[in-house]
């Protein structure tokens, strides 16, 4: 995880070198006799999370999809969603667990960046509701048979729990930058808290698909996302 957020930390400086490199060839290239009104596409943009598949290839234990959409209704204004599919293992001291499942997050992003003429980037902050169907599988647990810490077994039982449900709220942090015309590379960072969850018998909910890892500490959990996304302009509106 440390790695992880260092890893988006780096990501997050290049994007706004981008910007600040767009900022200054348009500014350079700006000519006083140009009278034409300003315009900006509005449009549907696509696009795949590159984090998860570098992390299917790399992680033996991971598998991942996603794909994220916006569509942009109003001039700092988005409705934004992803969906996407998950499986992870988590193979504790005490237990081995796997959960997988299919997810959806559906939201608005609000794009707080005020654009120099002819960019299209945004640095913005999203609030999303994720709804997530996934199975919990317990492969291996482990059970005390003694009076100290050294009478125990291992045992190995294949225990699924099918069907369950998670629903939760995020706030997200992101950045998007049109590095050629239409296509897009972003960042992003979210908060998520869990607002219900269905219990498996006999054992808790270690890995919920679109939500992360879950613990006994709190309901609060931490996202990221690297994407690469293209967008299919509609119509053209004056700045």
């Amino acid at each position: 995880m440390k790695q992880q957020r260092i890893y988006l930390f780096f990501i997050s400086i290049l994007l706004v070198g981008i910007i600040q490199a767009q900022e200054e060839e348009i500014e350079e290239k700006a000519l006083p006799q140009d009278t034409l009104a300003p315009s900006e596409k509005y449009g549907f943009r696509a696009g795949v999370d590159i984090a998860r598949l570098i992390r299917t290839a790399a992680d033996k234990k991971y598998e991942g999809f996603e794909i994220a959409g916006d569509y942009r209704f109003h001039k700092k204004f988005y409705i934004a969603a992803e969906v996407g599919n998950e499986s992870l293992i988590r193979d504790e001291e005490n237990i081995n667990v796997e959960g997988s499942g299919s997810y959806i997050r559906v939201g608005v992003d609000y794009n707080a960046y005020d654009n120099w003429r002819g960019m299209q980037n945004s640095v913005y902050v999203g609030l999303r509701y994720g709804f997530s169907t996934f199975d919990q599988t317990l492969n291996e647990y482990t059970i005390f048979t003694g009076t100290n810490y050294f009478g125990q077994n291992r045992i190995t039982e294949s225990r699924e729990s099918d069907g369950l449900t998670a629903s939760w709220i995020e706030l997200v942090f992101g950045i998007k930058v049109e590095i050629i015309n239409n296509l897009y590379l972003g960042a992003n960072v979210s908060l998520r808290n869990l607002v219900s969850e269905e219990i498996p018998e006999g054992f808790d909910n270690l890995y919920i698909p679109g939500f992360g890892r879950t613990n006994d500490f709190s309901e609060i959990g931490v996202g990221y996302a690297y994407t690469v996304s293209y967008l299919i302009p509609f119509f053209k509106k004056k700045k």
